[in-house]
């Protein structure tokens, strides 16, 4: 496994990510979550992510557990705040209470007494960025979490959260953690570039886009029994590839995938490691042999006319904007 470093900071990560969004709590129960972050473990995975909304807050009891007895000096835990965790107008946001309060309860759950990096998993226009901000660095300053981050913020978000950061002289944010696959490349345009101007790395998600980029989902057929797309938290997000269009191009990418001696999904995932600006592509697994199979595509160079093969194929299914 490679590493790489997150932001212009002295934090490693490992260029796979183990990520609980929809397994943990959800599609898999614990035994087999614990597999799945035992094998992640074994296949040299340091860097763990999930948030506080996952499975009703049961994704981060899950992995806690799972990550129990390991020395905590030897892998990243990451997780996230902003979406309702209850029923009272505070249990939702970017506001001092909300962050504090679920800071608190994500500690307890993941039965840890410190994050590594602690993301806002969403921008709360409705709450001051300083408010926010200086939530943030109290709790870096109390030593429960040692780095912040932010998820899927624009652009113009991200450098006003490092200018306001910079004047009151808080912690700065140092990754953000947005959708980016071959299919999904909304970032380049915008949020890379402001990204590395202000020394900001992303961590990806769904770099397989939710499974689509694996080819199981063929055009004119339904979904395979049991897959994403058939129920559950993802089924929302991968409806919107599930077209006959997105699908004839992905089955396209099968001999490119050949070429370079990779599966579809390790193809998808050494993809998005191609970007300079990407320190970790977050992976999920519901069986360990998934996770055994994905973290191949660390270290993996592909050539440029392998890249422009790429592009050539899916040109006219690609998301930009």
């Amino acid at each position: 496994m490679k590493h790489r470093r997150l932001g212009r900071t002295g934090l490693s990560v490992s260029e796979i990510s183990y990520g609980n969004w929809i397994t943990h709590g959800d599609q898999i129960e614990a035994d087999a979550a614990t597999a799945c972050v035992r094998a992640a473990l074994d296949e040299g995975i340091t860097t763990f992510d999930t948030a506080d909304v996952y499975a009703g807050t049961r994704a981060e009891s899950v992995l806690g557990d799972a990550l129990h007895g390991v020395r905590r000096e030897s892998y990243e835990l990451f997780t996230k705040v902003y979406w309702p965790t209850g029923p009272g107008e505070n249990d939702r946001g970017l506001g001092r209470k909300h962050i504090i309060e679920s800071a608190h309860a994500s500690l307890r759950r993941l039965r840890t007494d410190h994050l590594d990096l602690y993301q806002a998993h969403r921008y709360d226009p409705t709450v001051p960025l300083e408010e926010t901000l200086r939530a943030f660095d109290d709790l870096v300053r109390a030593g429960k979490v040692l780095y912040i981050g932010v998820s899927e913020w624009t652009a113009e978000q991200i450098t006003d959260a490092v200018r306001i950061a910079g004047e009151l002289g808080l912690d700065r944010i140092i990754s953000n953690q947005p959708q980016y696959s071959m299919l999904w490349r909304t970032i380049e345009a915008e949020v890379v570039p402001a990204s590395e101007q202000a020394g900001i790395s992303q961590i990806v998600w769904s770099p397989i886009a939710q499974g689509v980029l694996t080819g199981k989902y063929l055009p004119g057929q339904p979904p395979p029994s049991g897959s994403r797309a058939t129920g559950g938290a993802g089924a929302t997000f991968i409806a919107r590839l599930l077209n006959d269009d997105v699908l004839a191009a992905v089955q396209n990418l099968r001999p490119i995938a050949a070429d370079a001696d990779l599966s579809m999904a390790q193809l998808a995932v050494a993809w998005v490691l191609q970007n300079d600006n990407v320190a970790s592509a977050i992976i999920g697994a519901s069986r360990p042999e998934q996770v055994r199979e994905n973290v191949k595509a660390a270290g993996v160079t592909l050539d440029p006319a392998l890249l422009k093969r790429i592009d050539d194929v899916l040109a006219d299914v690609i998301q930009r904007n």
